[in-house]
């Protein structure tokens, strides 16, 4: 079952998407709904990916490197002495 939705979209979306909808013979409502469903798609698997490790961190099956050891890691990219990756403990 689908049902009709009505958003509000600016005159500049609107011609980029009439751009879109000549460039790939799609109407409006076919991209419209494209984009919503890759975007709850891609957001689902977001929470999804969170909950799975909050459950790890709750059940104390998680490894972590320290916030400072990975700060230095992190700012040591780029130059020659560029640190090795924190260990997770």
């Amino acid at each position: 079952m689908t049902q009709s939705v009505s958003i509000r979209l600016d005159d500049e979306v609107l011609s980029k998407l009439d751009m879109l909808t000549k460039a790939t013979e799609r109407s409006r409502a076919w991209l419209m709904a494209h984009a919503v469903e890759q975007y709850v798609q891609h957001e689902a698997w977001q929470i999804e990916a969170i909950q799975s490790t909050l459950d790890k961190i709750r059940k104390g099956n998680s490894k972590f490197a320290s916030h400072e050891e990975t700060i230095q890691w992190l700012q040591s990219w780029g130059n020659d002495q560029e640190l090795k990756a924190p260990v997770c403990k």
